[in-house]
């Protein structure tokens, strides 16, 4: 997810789209026990299929999140004029209702942090020095523990696709310039439009996320919705014990589209909040993002051009949210280039 959001909250909610409620609650979303025997076929399997799974035995400290959601709660709870001093986002810092800066907007209130203290973000360090010591320990402790297991989650996926090293993906991650952030999201109920629309709130529009792998954890609301490959919208039934993993675009472009990014959006409740947690792997900005050699069949030819990932998130910066942004990286074949 790629977010440069504006200061100013909108008093108004017209500019905000909605959707017909869906009734489909989707049952079947892969579920992975990273401790099974099988989870590198498990999660390679979900990742060509969906792009997206349900992990579970994860390992991450219950007490990491449980401190985590009840410090960002306290944050999202304090009045509009103590969080906005977090704000304007640089990207990173406070920001409601305003992503991106060509138009879009969504039912939601965030914080952007940067996870690599090689990386200076000025508002990074506000939101830590506005807020409690309770709040940055929270944090601290439940990245470096979200980032220990999406390593081994990466790690894994090599070995299912016999990619070597097998740190090929997780040393991207680990390197000290690694491109990565996190981020906490609230929506807040929004009962009078829904009670005279009959319609949700949208409250993070339709997109892909940018990055290698996003791990995502949210509360028991519901309102998370991936695209299936037949276009259909589904609900994803919420889990608050367990973590969602995404496959973001470089990872796609990775595996030369043999794993696909999971195109997704969040719908807000009328009745109750949401709060989401995401952590967003991305790799070092001068990395070149191409296919890995070793899942390219004799004579195959990569999908994509080549590019850095710090040209890809500059695009990726000014383009819409639904915008599909890797077919500005694709190769055309001579067919379609001539119009055939």
């Amino acid at each position: 997810m790629v977010v440069h959001s504006q200061s100013a909250a909108l008093d108004h909610c017209s500019l905000i789209k909605t959707c017909k409620p869906t009734a489909t609650v989707f049952n079947g979303i892969p579920v992975v026990n990273l401790r099974d025997p099988q989870a590198k076929t498990l999660i390679v399997k979900a990742c060509e299929e969906f792009g997206f799974f349900k992990l579970v035995n994860h390992g991450v400290p219950m007490e990491f999140i449980s401190e985590l959601e009840t410090e960002a709660l306290r944050f999202f709870n304090l009045p509009q004029s103590d969080k906005d001093k977090a704000g304007p986002p640089d990207p990173f810092g406070y920001g409601c209702k305003m992503i991106g800066s060509n138009g879009d907007v969504g039912w939601v209130e965030y914080l952007l942090l940067n996870t690599n203290p090689q990386i200076t973000s000025h508002q990074t360090h506000t939101v830590f020095r506005e807020n409690p010591e309770s709040f940055r320990s929270a944090v601290n402790d439940y990245v470096q523990a979200v980032q220990r297991m999406a390593f081994e989650v990466v790690e894994l996926m090599a070995d299912g696709l016999r990619i070597e090293p097998r740190d090929a993906l997780s040393r991207l991650l680990r390197d000290d310039k690694s491109d990565s952030c996190f981020r906490l999201n609230h929506y807040p109920p929004c009962p009078e439009l829904q009670a005279l629309s009959g319609r949700n709130l949208i409250g993070f529009g339709e997109h892909t996320d940018p990055q290698i792998i996003s791990v995502l954890r949210s509360n028991n609301t519901s309102g998370l919705q991936i695209c299936l490959k037949d276009k259909t919208w589904v609900s994803v039934p919420p889990d608050q014990t367990s973590f969602f993993i995404n496959v973001g675009d470089a990872l796609q472009v990775m595996t030369n589209g043999r794993l696909r990014s999971v195109r997704h959006r969040v719908l807000a409740d009328p009745r109750n909040s949401r709060l989401s947690m995401i952590y967003f792997g991305g790799p070092p900005l001068s990395e070149k993002i191409v296919p890995f050699p070793s899942l390219m069949a004799k004579g195959e030819e990569s999908l994509y051009k080549e590019f850095t990932w710090w040209e890809y998130k500059t695009s990726a910066y000014k383009s819409r949210l639904a915008d599909y942004r890797l077919g500005l990286f694709e190769k055309r074949s001579a067919s379609a280039a001539a119009g055939l």
